[in-house]
């Protein structure tokens, strides 16, 4: 990132005395730390995830970062559902309303995010307890390098498709 020349002016303060307040553009080369490997890191990740969230959701854990990772889940005005935090975000997934799960993967598409992180949207069907009809489902996960060769889930956004 380089700073660039001033883009607003801004004046605050009394009337008697104003107050100048320079920004300045900052421009992110979009180049910059890109992860190389970002579909093999994003196809791995999606394996692992509904594998565990299959067979134990308690131990999801260590995928989310405590006070950092969010969860939207079905989240709109009348519904809320965001969840922020490793205990919040776990919390709401060993508490959702079913005991046997199978999640069947029909799409996953990945892309690089500046500062080496992954974006990675799925879509697929949603087999729960004893039903034999599948839900539409579609999952954005937007990855981010823990700094110790791993990746955290920074951002989860889940929604049933229905309609």
């Amino acid at each position: 990132m380089r700073p660039q020349g001033p883009i607003a002016t801004s004046r605050g303060g009394s009337a008697a005395k104003p107050s100048r307040v320079q920004l300045r553009r900052v421009t992110m080369d979009p180049s910059a730390n890109i992860c190389a490997n970002f579909d093999a890191v994003g196809q791995a990740f999606i394996t692992h995830y509904y594998q565990v969230f299959d067979n134990d959701r308690s131990q999801l854990g260590s995928l989310y970062k405590d006070e950092v990772s969010m969860l939207n889940f079905e989240h709109n005005p009348g519904r809320p559902g965001q969840f922020k935090g490793t205990a919040q975000i776990l919390e709401k997934l060993q508490n959702l309303p079913f005991q046997k799960v199978q999640h069947q993967v029909v799409t996953i598409d990945c892309q690089p995010t500046p500062g080496g992180g992954v974006l990675v949207v799925v879509c697929g069907n949603l087999l729960v307890d004893e039903e034999q009809i599948p839900q539409k489902f579609s999952q954005v996960f937007q990855l981010l390098p823990s700094g110790t060769g791993s990746f955290y889930i920074f951002n989860d956004v889940f929604r049933l498709n229905v309609g």
